[in-house]
């Protein structure tokens, strides 16, 4: 058991000091989250365990990032301390998505990607196989098949609602779950529906500029696109910098899971239009459009760690070139310099300068995740839980 992290000679110091930070405060964080479970999102203070949401919630979309977090602490560092604080959890997502199956949205491709499907592949144990499985299952009833997307927020036996007919960008890092039960169970329905509905997100959420809606509309009786819509980015027709990110790392995943070149092709026009909006700052502002108002004009360091992340991607298909991987190491070295790293002990965040809602400075869960994985593929970490 080693319960120090490992300083790497592949890292440079400043990555190297960045994932040491994450491994420690990942080491406090999952035992606590596992003492007291509840869903930690994000907080302007960096205490996550401040976000006032229960664990069932149909809202939680969060949790998971700690506990992928604490699989790669594992993995790393062989310290039995972080999977036996994520194993303590396993009840909550067995009910997650049995008794309270209704209660549940399209991000179950984050919660159980990065829960039963990285523990499955770190153990090889058929319980979690078959939980994530379950989960593949939940998330697939989610399909509508008159317009070819799964619908994003709600419950499903809920129609009258604002969320009925609502497809958002997000969704593309949810369909890992599905090609992954298609390669444990031989069902090609998952498989289908992920390919579907990517084909939907390529026809309707990329401009033709290369920017991307963050939500669309589809009309509830014939299925067809209705409108473009927005609930995170400024507006309908900004430029959301994390919905491009996810964009950016899907339809890279999408590729790799089906050799699609319409996948690549995306991922590689969405990349290289986001690098292009970039600034001397390397981290991106929130939204790329926006008024001409210096309060909002703030910056999102998870954007750019999950950019990096997709990236990342590009580069292990052999397809991301050096203008893709220069942005990388510039958006990494950034997010690893002090102006973005807390390393303070007392302070559960990590990277600073998140973004969330409408000009909200905040430390996030998924920033953290997404810097982690990010250094742990530079330091050789050759699986992955998409």
């Amino acid at each position: 058991m080693n319960t120090s992290p490992i300083t790497s000679s592949r890292l440079s110091p400043s990555r190297s000091l960045a994932y040491e930070t994450l491994i420690r405060k990942t080491r406090k964080n999952i035992a606590d989250l596992a003492t007291q479970p509840t869903t930690w999102s994000f907080d302007p203070g960096g205490d996550f365990s401040k976000w006032g949401e229960g664990f069932f919630e149909i809202g939680n979309w969060t949790t998971s990032f700690f506990t992928g977090m604490a699989l790669i602490g594992w993995n790393e560092t062989e310290d039995e301390h972080f999977i036996s604080s994520v194993l303590a959890l396993d009840p909550l997502y067995q009910k997650k998505v049995g008794e309270f199956a209704a209660e549940t949205m399209h991000d179950l491709g984050f919660l159980y990607s990065l829960h039963s499907v990285a523990l499955h592949k770190l153990t090889g144990e058929d319980r979690h196989r078959e939980l994530g499985l379950k989960a593949a299952g939940v998330l697939a009833n989610r399909f509508v098949p008159e317009g070819n997307y799964i619908r994003a927020w709600g419950r499903m036996d809920e129609p009258d609602t604002d969320y009925a007919g609502l497809a958002i960008i997000d969704c593309m890092m949810n369909l890992p779950l599905l090609y992954w039960a298609t390669q444990k169970t031989g069902d090609s329905r998952f498989r289908e529906i992920a390919i579907r509905h990517s084909d939907t997100t390529l026809a309707t959420f990329i401009r033709e500029d290369d920017s991307v809606f963050h939500a669309h509309r589809f009309d509830l009786v014939t299925g067809a696109p209705t409108r473009g819509d927005n609930y995170c980015g400024y507006g309908i027709d900004s430029h959301w910098a994390r919905g491009t990110a996810w964009a950016i790392y899907g339809f890279a995943m999408g590729y790799r899971h089906t050799g699609d070149e319409r996948y690549l092709d995306a991922s590689l026009r969405i990349a290289r239009k986001f690098i292009s909006l970039l600034d001397d700052e390397i981290v991106p502002v929130w939204d790329f459009i926006l008024p001409d108002d210096p309060a909002l004009h703030i910056r999102d360091s998870s954007a750019a760690s999950i950019a990096v992340c997709g990236f990342q991607e590009l580069e292990m298909l052999g397809k991301a070139g050096a203008v893709i991987s220069a942005a990388k190491n510039a958006l990494l070295d950034r997010l690893c310099s002090p102006g973005y790293l807390d390393t303070d002990p007392a302070v559960r965040g990590t990277l600073k300068h998140g973004q969330v809602g409408m000009a909200v400075k905040a430390y996030t869960s998924w920033g953290d995740y997404y810097l982690m994985e990010a250094l742990a593929r530079e330091n050789g970490m050759n699986i992955t839980w998409w």
